[in-house]
């Protein structure tokens, strides 16, 4: 999967909890100041070029909807930071997490209960 801006994954994130949405409709869910169409346009296209939304046609317009689920991208960005901060290593990733207090030891005898019992 081809790298996102946090901008892209913004606009991403509409079409997985809204679904399929013209640009127009897109549009109106944006805070203000709301971006220019053509901007959001852009950007809507930016996204189809990497892969990540497609469209129907209905005359001279099109309907986008997101191509990869909220699932497989969180899937596929974990697996990247792991590879490329953590040398591929999710035990690494564990023991920092531990180290930096962001995962307790309660939590973590959680996490091997629920992989004993899988």
């Amino acid at each position: 999967m081809r790298k996102l801006t946090q901008k892209e994954e913004e606009i991403l994130s509409y079409f997985w909890r809204q679904g399929p949405m013209f640009v127009r409709e897109l549009l109106e869910l944006q805070n203000e100041p709301k971006p220019h169409y053509n901007t959001l346009s852009t950007i809507v296209r930016t996204l189809e070029d990497k892969g990540y939304i497609g469209y129907k046609t209905y005359g001279n317009t099109h309907q986008y909807h997101a191509l990869v689920s909220e699932d497989d991208y969180r899937k596929a960005s974990l697996s990247h930071v792991v590879d490329k901060y953590f040398d591929s290593s999710y035990k690494r990733v564990v023991s920092t997490l531990i180290k930096e207090e962001k995962l307790s030891i309660d939590e973590l005898q959680e996490l091997i209960r629920h992989i004993k019992h899988q």
